[in-house]
């Protein structure tokens, strides 16, 4: 359990990275052929993910995050091999389809992790059990 809170983390970290790299260089927009307005909103919805991800990871289920994380993570490997096709056929809107998916999925992450079931509190552990104490003030033998 303690890998995937780590994973989670991880993945928060990466898009962290991610969303503030895009949201602050204008070479992006240019490198995928969007307006720079574009990357911006992607990278701080990707950011804000990311955030939210580090935050709140620990405090929601692990099945839950990594649910999300596994939808998230194919839904941008499906949108990623959409754009690379239609920039392959010599469209320009590959860029558009791919910061397209990040910034409205980064979004929806967010708030289906907020949404996502609390983790369950840690249990201490039992604490071991005393046999009865005999009372030798009634001339009982002790054992």
């Amino acid at each position: 359990m303690a890998s995937k809170l780590a994973g989670a983390i991880s993945d928060g970290a990466f898009k962290v990275l991610l969303g503030a790299a895009l949201a602050v260089s204008p070479t992006f927009g240019s490198l995928f052929g969007v307006p720079a307005w574009l990357m911006v909103v992607t990278g701080s919805a990707i950011l804000i993910s990311g955030t939210v991800e580090i935050a709140y990871a620990h405090r929601r289920s692990t099945a839950a995050c990594v649910r999300l994380m596994f939808a998230y993570d194919t839904g941008w490997t499906v949108a990623t091999v959409v754009a690379l096709g239609v920039a392959w056929l010599g469209s320009t809107a590959g860029g558009e389809i791919w910061a397209g998916y990040q910034a409205v999925a980064s979004l929806a992450f967010t708030v289906l992790l907020l949404r996502a079931p609390a983790a369950a509190p840690a249990t201490a552990p039992a604490a071991p059990v005393q046999p009865p104490t005999p009372d030798l003030s009634a001339g009982e033998p002790a054992p």
